[in-house]
């Protein structure tokens, strides 16, 4: 992309360009309407947040490197080599402008329109926003030679704006811990991450986007050249193309930039994905609609010219089966319909596109016949076939029409009439299926029991899809019609269920299932009416007690509870007895300190040194300073920076290596920072509370002393132990006196079990089916369902280890 001239210049970039406008307050009380919700999809637009702000310096033509890394203790850093957020004092707030970015919601380069002519983001929600959800944040600027930092707790400043050494780098560091009080889980996903950051590194070509997982070592950087050439690249990895070159070409006007690569495929699907300012608009809009229009009419065009079309017209569903396209634009106001930035509204973008494909795809089709004609003739076939299946439909539906009731056979229906309340469950197996029929509510509640596994519709072309009677049996049930003859308000059910057994045949089945509905009716998944059933995993039972489990979690959490009832910590040398909330406390305690002690040990802390300020002064360390294999720590910030001062050394950050810089008389050191020394202050002084003498603690602590024995079920439990490790033991002696029966299949419920677990509103457990990544399930469907091999058995290979409880 041609860099735009009017950005504000490296120099200009200063306190004045920050523009704020209200404050930060009500995001912890109402973080959904911040990031969208607090669950898994929320704590990765935390992170979503951050890079954005280094992708729109990239796209400024300031940074061409981003680095993320997930650290083991559960925090998370993007680094870049932008400008740096600005440090100098702003003029309305009388404080450095990276705190009021921080710290002021609505603050940001973005807002001021002679800083960043095209950006993203969360409508500029931006990294207060980030700040105000982390339990901790720390950022460091490294602009004008000096190295900058500051933290904040929990969106309040915690410490004032530091210069801690010099630095040849420029740009900004930020590192945050998600707030476990907010978010119902805190632990980032790798691959969730690696999905957004190789498409940011497809949209804007040569900017270089690493991952770092600290916790298992994985690592890998994104970086193409070819931008969406290589974008197509990818998703066709898998899939025949059939021509070679991917047609590629870009325009700007004015400050709309636009640029389209596509590629045709054997495949029977589209695959077309649209994208507004990295933003991925997978409810399309007028850049998408331009592109449909133009291709359409350019290819008619052509094969009339040409003789190939004679007579026919080919529709807009004819020209694009089996193409892979990327349409991007990048747009200084972007107009997005909803709060979701799915769809894009911008009129005069619609014509702009449609006039680039009918000039730039007329000349290409022009200058490569061959090219020209193998399109053409591929799109003619898929019109022939559209009107074979068209016929084939036809003569089904006056087949139904003959029949005195044309329902399925097989289906039992429910008596309601009102679409939204009912559920069709398609069952795997007759068997499942008799006892779903028995123990349904048949007011509401269809079942509809299938034979065997239905045709894998990724492999077979539509007409014979068609004739598949399990396939006719589903679209006969739901009344919708498939592709362009799909109309959702036909819908005969308000949920379609998928309910089958948790084994390798179970999981095919839904498999085989769910790519039928993603090709052929994905506007029922886009709606969310497809759900998965979520028939227990487990039976537990001990003397009167009997209850299911989803999972190895909920078993956990029981147990949990179950044990300390059970349980009793007895101490060796007091003879005292530690049970009930008592017991409770000790073992949470116990897991923070756990959790501490392991970053601790990952940083290469010696834990006697580290606890040694506890014992003296009753202060936990904040802050370490290593030089040399020395080291020293300080339990506040003021401490550290005088020692820096009296000793003239020069700060190169948590985790840098240690080294002596020769350009300099400067020392170098390694600062490391302990963020959660307030929770393991808190953890000891309940301890404290608790009646532990200090000493005692810390013998427990540094020498790994032994105190306690286990009482379980009244009697004493064989070994010695300290605060560490507890309740991984009792959870082991609690597992020891349950009876958990693991279930593989329906048919092993009878209808009142299957009712009580599975099918009853009140008690059930369902999950939705949604598609928020467009990109990655078509590519796991083609590597898992289509018919090359190869990448079939590579993906099995790669992923083997990650299986967990395969039953075969």
């Amino acid at each position: 992309m041609e860099k735009t001239k009017e950005m504000a210049s490296q120099s200009n970039y200063t306190a004045d360009n920050i523009q704020a406008l209200k404050g930060l307050e009500p995001v912890r009380t109402r973080p959904a309407m911040y990031i969208g919700d607090t669950s898994v999809k929320g704590l990765h637009h935390l992170v979503y947040e951050v890079v954005d702000n280094s992708i729109d310096e990239a796209m400024a033509g300031y940074c061409d490197t981003i680095e993320v890394t997930i650290h083991s203790d559960g925090s998370l850093s993007v680094l870049d080599n932008g400008r740096g957020i600005p440090v100098d004092i702003h003029k309305d707030y009388g404080v450095p402008a990276v705190e009021v970015v921080l710290t002021v919601l609505h603050a940001g380069g973005k807002f001021d329109n002679n800083t960043y002519k095209v950006s993203g983001g969360l409508h500029g929600v931006g990294v207060s926003c980030v700040n105000a959800l982390s339990k901790w944040l720390e950022v460091e600027v490294y602009r004008d030679g000096k190295t900058y930092r500051q933290s904040f707790r929990r969106g309040k400043k915690d410490s004032d704006l530091q210069v801690v050494g010099p630095t040849d780098l420029r740009g900004t560091k930020i590192t945050f811990k998600p707030d476990s009080e907010i978010f119902e889980t805190t632990t980032f996903d790798y691959n969730i991450l690696a999905k957004r950051l190789r498409e940011l590194a497809f949209l804007n070509k040569g900017v270089s986007i690493s991952l770092e997982d600290k916790r298992t070592g994985k690592k890998e950087v994104f970086c193409y050249e070819g931008g969406i050439v290589s974008f197509v690249e990818y998703l066709n990895a898998n899939k025949k193309p059939i021509h070679s070159d991917i047609v590629y070409f870009e325009k700007q006007e004015e400050k709309i930039f636009v640029e389209l690569a596509f590629q045709y495929t054997e495949d029977y699907a589209e695959n077309i994905h649209s994208f507004a300012n990295n933003i991925n608009t997978r409810e399309g809009g007028t850049h998408l609609s331009g592109f449909k229009s133009a291709l359409t009419g350019t290819l008619n065009r052509y094969g009339k010219s040409h003789n190939i079309l004679k007579d026919m017209t080919l529709s807009g569903e004819d020209c694009r089966e089996g193409l892979s396209a990327i349409i991007s634009v990048k747009i200084p106001n972007p107009q997005f319909e909803g709060q979701t930035k799915t769809k894009l509204g911008n009129r005069e973008v619609q014509g702009m596109v449609e006039s680039i494909v009918n000039e730039y795809l007329g000349r290409y089709l022009e200058e490569n016949p061959t090219v020209a004609k193998t399109i053409i003739q591929r799109s003619l076939n898929a019109a022939k076939a559209r009107e074979a299946a068209k016929k084939a439909r036809d003569l089904a539906r006056r087949k139904n029409a003959l029949n005195s009731n044309s329902l399925p056979g097989k289906l039992a229906d429910c008596t309601s009439q009102n679409v939204e309340e009912t559920e069709l469950y398609i069952v795997e197996g007759e068997s499942a299926g008799g006892s779903a029929k028995q123990g349904r509510n048949r007011h509401f509640q269809a079942i509809l029991p299938l034979k065997g596994k239905i045709l894998n519709v990724e492999k077979a072309n539509p007409l014979k899809m068609l004739k598949h009677s399990e396939i006719q049996t589903i679209i006969t049930a739901l009344g919708t019609g498939i592709n362009e003859d799909f109309d959702l308000a036909k819908t005969r059910y308000g949920k379609i269920i998928i309910m089958t057994d948790a084994d390798v045949d179970g999981h095919h089945i839904r498999t085989l299932l769910l790519t039928f509905f993603y090709r052929y009716m994905p506007k029922l998944i886009e709606h969310g009416r497809v759900y998965i059933a979520n028939p227990p995993l487990y039976k537990v039972t001990r003397k009167k007690f009997e209850k299911y489990y989803h999972s190895d979690e909920e078993i956990r959490r029981d147990l949990m509870e179950y044990s300390l009832g059970q349980s009793a910590l007895i101490h060796i040398d007091r003879h005292t007895k530690i049970e009930g909330e008592e017991l409770k406390q000790l073992l949470n305690i116990g897991e923070i300190m756990e959790s501490q002690i392991y970053d601790l040990r990952e940083k290469g802390v010696d834990l006697e040194q580290y606890f040694e300020s506890w014992k003296i002064r009753g202060l936990m360390p904040k802050y370490a300073a290593k030089f040399n294999g020395d080291i020293e720590f300080f339990s506040t910030e003021e401490e550290l920076n005088q020692f820096l001062k009296s000793h003239a050394l020069s700060g190169e950050g948590e985790g840098e290596d240690t080294e002596k810089d020769s350009s300099t008389s400067e020392k170098k050191y390694q600062i490391l920072e302990f963020h959660e020394a307030p929770d393991f202050e808190e953890a000891l002084e309940k301890l404290l509370q608790m009646g532990f003498p200090k000493e005692e603690v810390l013998e427990v602590l540094q020498e790994d002393r032994k105190i306690f024995q286990i009482q379980f079920g009244g009697k004493i439990v064989e070994g010695e132990f300290g605060f560490l490790g507890l309740s991984e033991e009792i959870l082991k002696l609690a597992q020891k006196s349950q009876n958990i029966q693991r279930f593989k299949g329906l048919g092993e419920m009878n209808p009142e079990q299957l009712w009580e677990t599975t099918m009853n509103p009140e008690t059930r457990t369902l999950y939705r089916v949604k598609l928020e990544d467009t990109i990655e399930p078509d590519k796991i469907f083609t590597i898992l369902m289509g018919s090359e091999v190869e990448p079939r058995r590579d993906f099995i290979e790669k992923h083997a280890l990650d299986v967990k409880m395969l039953d075969v």
